[in-house]
């Protein structure tokens, strides 16, 4: 069971932006937002397959993530997976309905990463 509130939840099925930051080998972070979907208590997100982020997270998987807003964050720190293949049809689904954005005819960000949560900061 998530230890998120609904309204939390609600905001991570709908708010389009997250914000995410990883650690370059010299540990300068690096932050950039991305278009994302949040099913099944994780996060999904495709980025470019050789983008400083997928570097960093070859190197180490772990990142913090931040929905836009400060008045009420909704902060998750997690490790991160980047994912073989296709994405299944659940993830294609939600892109598609959340952005209208068909990732099987996608040419750019084709690297799916699959983000675990381990610790939730929300207040």
């Amino acid at each position: 069971m998530s230890p998120l509130s609904p309204e939390a939840l609600q905001r991570l099925e709908t708010e389009r932006n997250l914000w995410v930051a990883s650690a370059r080998p010299d540990g300068r972070p690096h932050l950039v937002p991305v278009w994302f979907v949040y099913q099944a208590e994780r996060f999904h997100f495709c980025i470019q397959p050789e983008s400083v982020k997928a570097r960093n997270l070859r190197r180490n998987p772990r990142v913090v993530l931040a929905l836009e807003g400060g008045s009420s964050p909704v902060i998750c720190e997690g490790s991160a997976a980047l994912l073989p293949g296709p994405p299944s049809l659940p993830i294609l689904d939600l892109f598609q309905h959340k952005y209208e954005w068909d990732l099987r005819t996608e040419s750019v960000y084709t690297l799916l990463v699959e983000v675990t949560p381990e610790k939730w900061l929300v207040w």
